[in-house]
Parts: C-alpha cells; sequence; structure tokens
C-alpha cells in the first residue's frame, strides 16, 4: 500500500540552536505510542558556545535522545547526572514527574564541536501514567544490533527481527536506527503496528514512493517494504496506538486535560522536584 502520509519537518529555533520539528503535526498528532519526534541539527558549534536548556518539567511520558553525533549533559530531579553520547541509550521516564536540564558538556563546549540527533517523547499508557519517575542508561554495546544483507540496525526500543531491546516500556513499540546498502530491502510487518520511516540521509522508497529528507513517512495499512536507492541512514518508529488520545500542553502529556492543568500550576508554584546543582529554570 502506497505511503498514507510524509511529514516534513518544521523548522524551530531553540535559541540559536535549530531543530526539525516532526511531531505533533497538524495532520498527524502521533504514530504508535510517539508524541513528539525533533531533529536536532546537524549542527556546528564554535568553541565556547552550546546548548543550555534550563531544567524544565514533564509528566506523562518517557523521553530518548538519541545522538548521531556530538553530547549532551543531562540532570534530573532523581539526582542523575550524566553526559549522552551517540549509541547510547539514556531512557527518562517522567511519570507522575520529573525536571532535567539539558547542557552541553564542558569538553565539547571549551572545544567546539558537531551536533546532530534526534529527541523523541512516547505517551506513557493510562495505566501507568502516574508511575515513579525513572532514569535507565544503557551502554552502546548493550544495545542488540541487527547486521544482514546490507542492513545494520540498532534496536532501540521494542521486540523486532528476533532482537528484543533491554529498554522497558509497557506499550508495545518500535524503534530503530537504521543504515542500509544501496539495493538492501526491510520488510514492516503490519504486526508491528503503526510504522513510520523518517530520512535523515540517503535515497529510499516505502512501498514505491519515494520518501524526502527530513520527513516522516507513514506506511499504510498492511506489510510495507523499505527499500534504499542509494547507501540510506533513517529513523523506524511506530507501535501499537495509544485507545485514547493525548492532549500536549508545553512540556506535558496526559489523557485528561485537568492533569495537565495541574501540572501547570504545581510548576508555577514551585511544587515540583528540583534539580540538584541547578539555580535556574524555564517559568510557564
Amino acid at each position: 500500500m502506497p505511503i498514507l502520509l510524509s511529514i516534513a519537518g518544521r523548522s524551530r529555533d531553540l535559541g540559536g540552536f535549530s531543530v526539525a520539528r516532526v511531531l505533533p503535526a497538524p495532520e498527524r498528532r502521533a504514530l504508535g505510542p510517539f508524541v513528539f519526534f525533533d531533529e536536532m541539527g546537524p549542527a556546528d558549534f564554535p568553541p565556547g558556545a552550546g546548548i543550555d536548556v534550563r531544567p524544565h518539567p514533564h509528566i506523562g511520558l518517557a523521553t530518548i535522545t538519541w545522538l548521531f553525533a556530538g553530547a549532551l549533559g543531562h540532570r534530573d530531579s532523581l539526582g542523575t547526572v550524566i553526559d549522552i553520547h551517540p549509541g547510547a541509550v539514556n531512557w527518562m521516564t517522567a511519570g507522575r514527574g520529573i525536571v532535567h536540564s539539558e547542557r552541553t558538556p564542558a569538553k565539547q563546549r571549551a572545544a567546539g564541536h558537531h551536533m546532530h540527533g534526534i529527541q523523541a517523547w512516547v505517551a506513557l499508557p493510562v495505566s501507568h501514567a502516574e508511575c515513579d519517575p525513572a532514569f535507565d542508561h544503557y551502554p552502546a554495546e548493550a544495545m542488540p544490533r541487527l547486521a544482514a544483507d546490507g542492513i545494520e540496525a540498532v534496536l532501540i526500543a521494542g521486540s523486532l527481527w528476533g532482537l528484543s531491546s533491554p529498554v522497558r516500556f509497557p506499550h508495545p513499540i518500535v524503534y530503530a536506527e537504521l543504515r542500509m546498502a544501496a539495493g538492501a530491502r526491510l520488510a514492516l510487518p503490519a504486526a508491528w503496528g503503526e510504522r513510520g520511516v523518517y530520512l535523515v540521509a540517503g535515497e529510499g522508497r516505502l512501498d514505491g514512493e519515494a520518501l524526502t529528507r527530513g520527513a516522516l513517512a507513514v506506511a499504510g495499512e498492511g506489510d510495507a517494504e523499505l527499500v534504499a536507492d542509494a547507501p540510506l541512514h533513517a529513523m523506524l518508529l511506530g507501535g501499537a496506538p495509544l485507545p485514547e488520545p493525548r492532549h500536549i500542553e508545553w512540556n506535558f502529556v496526559s489523557h485528561d486535560p485537568a492533569r495537565i492543568a495541574q501540572a501547570v500550576t504545581d510548576w508555577r508554584e514551585g511544587r515540583f522536584d528540583p534539580v540538584p546543582g541547578e539555580t535556574e529554570f524555564i517559568p510557564y
């Protein structure tokens, strides 16, 4: 079946750093449990420059920053302090509430650096939306990999190709980074649920239709096939849709607008836990 929808990223300036926002989009609010998907960069920072996202809160979701290049320092209200590097998974579960900051580490800031990656949010199912916040780190060598028939893939979350990611997520999910040689073919079975391919670089076709760089191609119903016409770099994402629509207000995600309103009030009145070592914050 042809591509159901192609969603181009819309440029957003985060204070000197450009991202391409793909989800949510007016024509598609979610894909499987994915409710937010940004491509960060690619960008080159001169010495002394970097990213400084001050502490801000989340509820009702899990976040994953997947880097192709560069590094990002993470601090959160659980006391986690870690630098995110390419290939490693740092999975932050907000649940009932977490606060975190994202800043360029001192080493990269001093030297200047190249930055490129994807930031995604996945909505927690209602049964887990108010769970305790958590942060889980998985080094690059712990992530399952597929290498066969011109395909190299890293499985970030879910179970595919007979592999299972160590990432714990209480809902069927598909998330992987793909690199394919020219002529390689990859089946995307309907059994995986909703499926999308975001083209980072290269050329390819999904069910015979050409992919567009910087756009998310959503597969139609039924089995699909991804073909690389030239060396291809892409993200595969999706999974089972959530039964309840999700509302997004600022950094908050919930099926219940009243819960989001409560989170806004809690942030304004200082009821979220602070991030140790941070004195700044982003006002609502």
